[in-house]
């Protein structure tokens, strides 16, 4: 049986590569590139083709866009049970106040089944008297794991790929860990968890290709732990949607757009703002991947992102006594990232 459902595996890749090769043959000279192009800037996704996923990692090393995760795994070769470890490195310039992030990961692939990964988040100070000293912390640590249960085509072309994952963040003092110390002379470290299940398309046929995911993940971390702990473990969506563009050099360009859902509060944040409560907005990023189209073994990915804004207001107090109040702005609605992955 494991040696039929692998015959099957590899005819269903072969079909699936040589249905992409013939695409981005007959497409460079007919009027669907235009149209392809055009949808993929209105509307495109953080994922490469499917022949082209598996080393691309996420901002908190995952397989996925540059925020989500998907339901895929690193590449295991065939006969091989160990893929080749998978690295990864993000930056994101949130510098005004929130600071700047990097990321340093790597991942291991379980026979296209399942993959783990370490990530470290290093973090340098904002530029907000007011407000940075929030995330005054040199980072965290970051853990996951994720189990591929159906593949993407496993029983007919339309069956989406089915995955479920874990991530544990560890260390993480931003805005709640900050606000308990403020609140009791002590620092806390908060860890935080998310649960999720993610659904993944790709779909290479004309005219147009695309990948599609939707996911839902139970989290109790604000923007990927950065924002702080949330009030309580709660359930959020997440997804994307993308369309793979043929480009020189056996490369493939996909223009990217994902979402997070973020926890309505963070823990000890509504202590300090009017009404007790912050807006807090879904978590957008806006990219263009750069991968090969065939046996990829580097993704680099860039764009902007969207995070928070304004988020609420506080009383500045003289004495105990509020004086005025002013905006809690993170300035953070078109932040920069890039990120690059490689898989040896």
């Amino acid at each position: 049986m494991l040696q039929l459902c692998y015959k099957q595996m590899v005819f269903e890749v072969e079909r699936v590569r040589e249905t992409a090769l013939n695409w981005s043959r007959s497409t460079v000279n007919t009027c669907t590139l235009p149209r392809i192009a055009l949808l993929g800037c209105l509307a495109a996704a953080p994922f490469a083709a499917q022949l082209a996923n598996a080393q691309n990692l996420t901002l908190e090393g995952q397989t996925g866009g540059f925020i989500t995760p998907t339901a895929y795994v690193v590449y295991t070769a065939k006969d091989k049970f160990f893929s080749h470890p998978a690295v990864g490195y993000h930056f994101v310039d949130a510098s005004n106040v929130i600071g700047n992030i990097h990321t340093f990961s790597i991942t291991e692939g379980f026979a296209n089944r399942a993959e783990v990964g370490y990530t470290r988040s290093e973090h340098t100070e904002g530029n907000s008297a007011l407000f940075s000293s929030l995330w005054h912390f040199a980072g965290m640590n970051i853990f996951n794991g994720k189990v591929v249960a159906i593949k993407d085509g496993q029983f007919g072309p339309w069956t989406p790929g089915i995955g479920a994952g874990f991530v544990v963040r560890t260390g993480d003092k931003f805005v709640s860990g900050a606000l308990n110390q403020e609140f009791t002379g002590t620092l806390k470290s908060y860890t935080n968890q998310d649960l999720y299940v993610a659904g993944t398309k790709t779909w290479l046929h004309p005219p147009v290709p695309f990948l599609i995911n939707l996911g839902w993940k139970a989290t109790n971390a604000s923007i990927y732990g950065i924002g702080g702990q949330a009030t309580r473990f709660g359930g959020r969506l997440f997804g994307g949607l993308g369309i793979p563009l043929p480009a020189p050099f056996h490369t493939a360009i996909v223009p990217a757009i994902g979402f997070t859902q973020e926890p309505p509060q963070v823990k000890n944040l509504g202590a300090i703002l009017v009404g007790g409560s912050a807006h807090i907005p879904t978590t957008m990023d806006y990219a263009i991947r750069v991968t090969q189209k065939e046996n990829p073994h580097f993704a680099f990915d860039i764009g902007i992102g969207h995070v928070a804004g304004e988020i609420g207001q506080t009383p500045v107090l003289v004495g105990g006594v509020p004086v005025a109040i002013i905006p809690v702005n993170l300035e953070a609605n078109h932040v920069f990232g890039m990120g690059l992955s490689l898989r040896y």
